[in-house]
């Protein structure tokens, strides 16, 4: 039997790998905050939902394994389906908002999307040169928010006019449609490690084998973190977003507390707010190809930092519902344009030989981070109010951005990336 052929570009398979990912993450990142802050949890608690997404920030433990063993189509196309089989179950299940059941099965899909962005993003890093990560890391984003889109936006619509099991069968359809392209993909040719100046000489040897033992594949990810400089990049990522997460998880409550209901959030916060970061991740795109990673990033941060100053006004009591569509509408574009740089800048750090383990080395703090700015910024929400919460989260990440640029600008880690910044 001939094997699939390889595609003319990869574009269009990543970004239905993308898509998969954000379709469940989207919905359950907007639809628990409504339901839990309906049933009175305080803002606090609502930021103790973001640990459910664990799998995200601790994937780095296992994408070596990922990265070695097996095929990279035969990964994805066993998270993608385990992801339909898991949306058929719950709506066959009878369970309540806020029931250990809903709790369970977030955790699952956190899971398997994150093993799948593994093997996704390893994909991505072999596949495309230093101008094409800008544009596809564009794409990425863009797919993404699609996907949210359709999870945060049409199924939190169909939830709050049929049922759980409505929305889950839903889930399923949508997840098995964009499995599709999977099956006819190629297996990309393996890749040598990069020239080894960032890598001490006694880890070579090892790191390059074509079959590491099981103990030393186990602890790769390490060896990988170890290289210098990559502790004091992801620190700085750390504290970039770590204030936009403080802000971010305030956004979905505050709107609720402002009195919209579960359909007109639909609407603003998961199909307008959602689709308006596909205008962002165009701009992110051609930004990239147009000016670079350091004045993209820098410009796109600062901008984003203000869009927070409006839900300080919206919090203040000024512009009423218009502000807060101003707001929804330019945290979009402007979120999403700082993702799909601050994505380019860690996937030029990724080496070809080990690229879903270095690249989600680095995505792994932005995710951690979001449980710990998420719980901070319900912290900082429930002491002092959303006014103040919002503005110490753009502060935060103005700060964090300075302090990430100008290392940047002295140590730009590897070739690849300072050839890119």
């Amino acid at each position: 039997m001939r094997p699939p052929a390889p595609p003319s570009s990869p574009l269009p398979l990543l970004a239905c790998l993308y898509a998969a990912q954000g379709l469940p993450f989207g919905f359950f990142t907007l639809a628990l905050p409504v339901l839990m802050r309906e049933a009175g949890w305080s803002l606090t608690a609502l930021g103790f939902l973001q640990f459910l997404a664990a799998p995200w920030a601790l994937k780095f433990l296992w994408a070596p394994v990922v990265d070695h063993h097996g095929r990279r189509r035969t990964w994805l196309l066993t998270m993608q389906l385990a992801s339909c089989a898991l949306a058929v179950a719950m709506a066959v299940l009878g369970f309540h908002e806020g029931s250990i059941v809903l709790f369970v099965a977030v955790f699952a899909f956190n899971l398997l999307a994150a093993t799948q962005d593994v093997a996704t993003d390893g994909l991505a890093v072999r596949l495309l040169n230093a101008r094409q990560r800008g544009l596809a890391n564009g794409i990425q984003v863009g797919a993404y928010r699609f996907g949210m889109i359709l999870g945060g936006g049409l199924l939190l619509w169909v939830l709050a006019r049929t049922s759980w099991t409505v929305a889950f069968v839903g889930m399923a359809a949508l997840l098995a449609l964009l499995t599709w392209p999977v099956w006819r993909m190629a297996e990309p040719p393996a890749t040598v490690a990069e020239p080894d100046a960032d890598r001490p000489a006694s880890m070579r040897p090892a790191l390059l084998s074509d079959g590491p033992a099981r103990p030393a594949l186990a602890w790769l990810w390490l060896h990988r973190a170890l290289r210098p400089g990559v502790l004091p990049l992801a620190g700085l990522i750390f504290c970039f977003r770590f204030g936009d997460q403080m802000a971010a998880g305030l956004i979905t409550p505050f709107l609720l507390d402002q009195g919209l209901s579960k359909a007109d959030l639909a609407l603003l916060k998961g199909t307008v707010g959602s689709g308006t970061s596909l205008l962002g991740a165009a701009l992110g795109g051609a930004l990239l190809l147009r000016v670079g990673r350091r004045a993209a990033l820098l410009g796109s941060g600062l901008l984003q930092a203000a869009v927070y100053g409006l839900y300080v006004a919206a919090a203040l009591g000024a512009g009423g519902v218009p502000l807060l569509w101003l707001a929804t509408v330019a945290e979009g574009v402007v979120g999403t344009v700082v993702t799909v740089a601050l994505f380019s800048l860690m996937m030029d750090a990724a080496d070809p030989a080990h690229p879903g383990t270095d690249y989600t080395l680095l995505g792994s703090v932005g995710v951690s981070l979001a449980a710990v700015g998420g719980v901070a910024g319900g912290l900082v929400g429930d002491l002092a109010g959303y006014a103040p919460a919002f503005a110490a989260g753009a502060v935060v990440s103005v700060l964090g951005l300075l302090a990430l640029v100008r290392w940047l600008d002295v140590r730009p880690l590897t070739p690849r990336v300072r050839e890119a910044w």
